[in-house]
């Protein structure tokens, strides 16, 4: 598996609201972060779909090498 570009050493905070669906970027290619711009072509990294459970602000990760997918884990601390 290719490992992902490093965004930004930290989260991005971002206003989700509750029912609608995002595409998290997970290769870091991405001019929208933290969401996917289709920029993964070729990486072979897919973007991670999920749901907002609930409308406010989330802390969606940035180094892209969270263990929690697509939320900020603290791992851009250990790199």
């Amino acid at each position: 598996m290719p490992e992902p570009v490093v965004a930004q050493k930290g989260p991005y905070p971002v206003e989700l609201e509750a029912g609608k669906s995002y595409y998290w970027c997970a290769c870091g290619h991405s001019a929208n972060q933290p969401f996917c711009d289709g920029s993964h072509a070729g990486t072979g990294i897919t973007p991670v779909k999920f749901e907002a459970t609930e409308t406010g602000t989330a802390w969606l990760c940035g180094c892209k090498h969270t263990g929690d997918k697509p939320f900020c884990d603290g791992t851009h601390s250990k790199l």
